[in-house]
């Protein structure tokens, strides 16, 4: 199987092939990664003798910081994005790196517990050329299509 290799991110006027469809395939994506996290930390809340249930958001918070970071990071994309073809690309057009899968992690968790800050991701998602959320427009990535 090849993979073809990006030098830049793709033109969204030339290509849009790579953009069509992302935000609702992204969102779609969210709401697999939503559920992992939960089934997760469900299965983590015995470990805790239970205690964890008077502050289960934040676990799931915790859980679903580790979850979405280690995913970026060995692969660009979290399981939920794999499903539906999308990753995520650096400025460069390469997959993220473990340190810039950190920095996206961090800025998503942000804007998740700063709920302006989400809403302004979303509507960024829906009307910037190359559909990018908040954290995305700040470090210069974004979700494409997976290229063949």
């Amino acid at each position: 199987m090849t993979t073809l290799v990006l030098h830049d991110l793709p033109d969204p006027d030339t290509m849009p092939e790579f953009y069509d469809g992302v935000p609702s395939r992204r969102a779609l994506a969210w709401v697999v990664d939503v559920t992992v996290v939960f089934i997760f930390s469900l299965l983590l809340l015995p470990l805790t003798l239970f205690i964890a249930l008077f502050f289960f958001p934040v676990m799931m918070m915790g859980v679903g910081f580790i979850y979405r970071w280690f995913t970026i990071a060995s692969g660009s994309a979290t399981w939920g994005m794999r499903l539906f073809n999308i990753e995520l690309r650096d400025a460069q057009g390469a997959r993220l790196s473990s340190g810039a899968a950190l920095a996206h992690t961090a800025g998503y968790a942000l804007s998740v517990i700063t709920f302006p800050l989400q809403l302004v991701s979303i509507g960024a998602m829906a009307i910037t050329p190359k559909r990018q959320g908040l954290t995305d427009f700040v470090m210069g990535t974004t979700a494409i299509n997976r290229p063949a």
